[in-house]
């Protein structure tokens, strides 16, 4: 058992007092960070990085810092949230904007970083404002070494020791050292991880004995202890200032653990292996280290087995892009201690699904959607109705509207979405997002077989564009007889689009309609489709399906349970079938994987025909539509149902 106590009956495994910033991640590999074109956003610094693998590894974690009051900073306070961290302790500043930096990946050795702190709102964390009481609900209390830095930050961290002492919260040192941060290099040299530094030293060493775990890299002892160039001197002045338990981070070697008197050789103490992965980038990995160590030891875990989560956790970290969304969740570390994952990290389809499936995700237990994704069809009602093309934009307009109508009027609320096309739905698609709803959002060409992507060939280039929100849908006519050039064509294709999808992160839904088949009922055509997707190791995130018998739903149930226990389900799609027949079909899919109903012609055509011709007007075809919607949702919420699960 760890020689820490850890008090129990706390609310709050650990709290997390320092950096917390948004990080802009080129993604661009190989080049100087002068000639990165694009970034990817993440939350970062290291005590967020910290909270948040926690939280990720199913502790209780807190965070205490400061963010602005602006768009960066809510970004970085939701995205905590999302991961299940308590955020009732960051500050707003209502002056400062949230601090920022920017990273590049050169190669395995060089990792530019440029620091945008310049009087920034975590640095401005203030003192009076650390809660003794939220302190005294806490186990453990981790700071860095960067809010030592200065006098403001200093004193907010020493405040926050103080009241941990008084209430046996064990207090563990991240030394995170950065020489840019205490002023020791020029600004654009962030990168650079160890200047030595009299100064430096004598800040930390006068703060050393308030903690019980000190953890940090060589480099970062070598800064604590004073000793610029002899580790193990560095390690007996900490010693002599502190009688926490010592930590020392060796990248690739492992870690090694010191609780007493320090070895004449480090070697001598006692040393955990490090794991033998490929390195992408190597910023974030200790952080993730630390995530790993202290989720174990809050557990109970000794230093021996919590020290092998957190070499898993860095080597995880440094074989992807980013730090915290890097960072692995418990299904992932259960697959990598499994002994069935690929030696190399980002060759392992199974580790990179579960990083995806594993994460905090968006509950749709029910959803009931209106699908107006159609474009073929929408051209044809009005030509049909000699009304001009350019009127169809204003009309999936007035759509959203019968849908915003309907989840008022029903209680739908975190149950209710839309399928909307960009070209004709650009409008309603720029509506319908970001306002909590499902939003679905085409990439096939209409008619397509084989199966061709609307607006070009590059799926992958389009979802550059697309928010990360929307959901991607694709309508593919595929049945597993089909001639044989045919089918290997379409799977392509899908194979392409599920490529694209991994790499963008949006979710994929599949809509299969197989052609119908002599001899073949559709319940088997649909099942078989399925499964031979699945066997090309195609795992999206739903599915939607004509409707089935109820033993086909549940043979889909049993096959999707085996194949990706965490899809989230599938929906029952119209077919342009008369409201009475999709009543019928509802109640035949009893089975727990059908989650909900995606219907379209059915709900908008007559409507949208007679608005076309001017014989309704904006207001009654919004309320033409939202009745059918509303008598379809009815259906599907009265309809007799086992208790769901959630996905």
């Amino acid at each position: 058992m760890p020689t820490l106590q850890f008090p129990a009956g706390r609310r709050h495994d650990l709290a997390c007092l320092g950096r917390l910033a948004v990080d802009l991640y080129a993604q661009q590999v190989g080049c100087r960070l002068e000639d990165a074109t694009s970034f990817a956003k993440y939350l970062g610094g290291s005590s967020a990085n910290l909270a948040f693998g926690v939280a990720r590894l199913g502790l209780r974690s807190a965070m205490i810092s400061r963010v602005g009051n602006e768009h960066m900073g809510r970004f970085l306070v939701e995205t905590l949230q999302q991961e299940g961290c308590d955020t009732s302790q960051v500050q707003v500043d209502p002056e400062r904007l949230t601090g920022l930096v920017l990273l590049g990946l050169k190669d395995r050795d060089t990792f530019p970083l440029l620091f945008y702190r310049e009087n920034c709102a975590d640095m401005a964390l203030d003192a009076a404002l650390i809660d003794e009481r939220f302190i005294a609900d806490c186990r453990a209390l981790a700071i860095t070494g960067t809010h030592l830095s200065t006098p403001g930050t200093r004193q907010a961290a020493t405040r926050a020791l103080q009241y941990a002492g008084r209430h046996g919260v064990v207090r563990v040192l991240d030394i995170d050292f950065r020489p840019v941060l205490w002023g020791l290099t020029r600004r654009g040299e962030g990168e650079r991880r160890y200047v030595p530094d009299a100064g430096v030293t004598r800040q930390l060493q006068a703060l050393l004995g308030e903690f019980e775990l000190i953890v940090g890299t060589e480099e970062e002892f070598l800064i604590a202890g004073g000793e610029p160039t002899d580790l193990l001197a560095s390690l007996r002045a900490v010693r002599a200032a502190s009688a926490a338990t010592l930590v020392v981070k060796r990248g690739a070697l492992g870690c090694c653990v010191i609780e007493g008197e320090v070895p004449a050789d480090l070697g001598d103490a006692p040393t955990y292996a490090g794991e033998r992965v490929e390195v992408l980038n190597v910023l974030g990995a200790g952080d993730a280290f630390l995530s790993g160590l202290l989720s174990g030891l809050l557990q109970g875990r000794d230093f021996a087995a919590s020290a092998r989560i957190a070499n898993a956790c860095g080597a995880i970290v440094v074989s992807r892009h980013g730090c915290a969304p890097a960072m692995p969740t418990q299904a992932e570390l259960a697959h990598w201690f499994s002994g069935q994952r690929s030696p190399r990290v980002d060759a392992d389809a199974q580790l990179a699904h579960l990083h995806r499936v594993a994460v905090p995700r968006r509950r749709w237990d029910e959803l009931c959607v209106m699908a107006f994704d159609h474009r073929a069809q929408f051209f044809e009602l009005a030509r049909e109705a000699g009304a001009p093309e350019a009127r169809i934009p204003a009309l999936k307009l007035l759509l959203v509207q019968a849908v915003e109508q309907v989840e008022q009027a029903h209680g739908l609320r975190g149950r209710i979405g839309v399928l909307i096309d960009g070209a004709y739905g650009e409008a309603a698609l720029h509506r319908a997002t970001s306002r909590g709803w499902w939003v679905g959002r085409p990439v096939e060409l209409p008619g397509s077989r084989p199966l061709r992507f609307d607006g070009g060939d590059s799926v992958a280039t389009q979802l550059l564009h697309w928010p990360a929100e929307q959901v991607v849908k694709c309508l593919v006519h595929y049945h597993p007889d089909d001639p044989a050039l045919l089918r290997l064509e379409q799977e392509s294709q899908l194979r392409q689009l599920w490529q694209a999808t991994r790499a963008s992160g949006h979710e994929l839904l599949l809509e299969v309609i197989p052609p119908r088949r002599a001899g073949v009922s559709q319940d088997e055509a649909v099942l078989r489709a399925v499964t031979r997707l699945y066997n090309l190791g195609l795992k999206p995130e739903w599915w939607k399906l004509a409707p089935m018998s109820d033993a086909g739903w549940q043979a889909l149930q049993a096959l999707v349970r085996q194949r990706d226990p965490h899809c989230r389900g599938a929906v029952i799609l119209g077919l342009n079938q008369p409201l009475a027949e999709l009543v019928r079909g509802f109640s035949q899919a009893g089975s727990d994987i059908v989650r909900g109903f995606m219907v379209g012609r059915t709900l908008w055509s007559e409507p949208s025909r007679r608005w076309l011709r001017g014989e309704l007007d904006d207001s009654a075809l919004v309320q033409a539509v939202a009745g059918n919607f509303g008598e379809l949702v009815q259906a599907w919420l009265s309809r007799a149902t086992p208790v769901r699960q959630a996905a």
